[in-house]
């Protein structure tokens, strides 16, 4: 119930309702809640006040709009810590979730100088060119654009890259992973990438790229991911 005499903001407080409705599984995941006007209605407000609430709770990751529909109950995000070094595979395992890749493209090139200087490659050596989408419970979360030193796993094929990467490293391939440099921005969906990820071209999205080296301190992997900005935030503690 609204108190409108209280000190809290009456925006705030539908928030708040809205919230709890939410997470009372009142309003379900990709549910349509009550229009504006059904809302100011129902708490006795203007418009101008709950569209504020939706509008907080639509950037806060909660709801979503949709033109011409309606504004509907999202799907959580996942938190991706930026502690420890893991893979997608592990992540969603840790979620629960039942992590899968399919491997669009697999094949040997001569990388650009960029790439060949990332992974410190001599100019004109190979590197295997991996294109996956990865998937949590079916959905596709992220898409990866691998580049892997042919020299240092010249037996390797896209049946081995259904799966984790760093799990194939450890295991089959018995060696030991030891850190990486990674970066991040925020970018609008490619039209390509927007086919792959199922949204909209127009859907932000959030960009990593790694660089993964042994423990011996060789690179392994140079990966630039895709991930959908819809389902996806990234949390760092930081320690004064």
């Amino acid at each position: 119930m609204l108190d409108k005499n209280s000190y809290i903001p009456i925006y705030i407080q539908i928030e708040e309702i809205i919230k709890q409705r939410i997470l009372s599984n009142e309003y379900k995941i990709g549910d349509a809640i009550p229009s504006e006007r059904e809302l100011s209605v129902q708490f006795d407000v203007s418009r101008m006040t709950v569209r504020q609430s939706i509008t907080n709770l639509v950037n806060d990751g909660m709801l979503y709009r949709e033109k011409g529909r309606g504004t509907f109950v999202a799907n959580p995000k996942l938190e991706q810590p930026l502690q420890g070094l893991t893979s997608f595979t592990e992540d969603m395992r840790a979620r629960n979730m039942v992590p899968s890749s399919k491997v669009v493209r697999f094949e040997k090139i001569i990388p650009s100088v960029d790439v060949a200087r990332d992974l410190q490659l001599e100019l004109g050596e190979e590197v295997f060119f991996v294109i996956r989408i990865r998937n949590a419970d079916g959905t596709p979360m992220a898409i990866e654009r691998t580049y892997i030193p042919v020299k240092i796993y010249p037996q390797l094929d896209a049946s081995m890259l259904t799966g984790s990467l760093y799990s194939l490293i450890e295991t089959a391939f018995q060696q030991k992973i030891g850190n990486a440099i990674q970066q991040m921005e925020a970018a609008i969906v490619s039209k390509e990438d927007s086919k792959f990820l199922q949204i909209n071209q127009t859907a932000p999205v959030l960009i990593i790229k790694r660089i993964s080296y042994l423990s011996n301190g060789t690179p392994f992997e140079l990966v630039r991911s895709v991930y959908r900005a819809d389902r996806y935030k990234f949390i760092s503690q930081i320690s004064r």
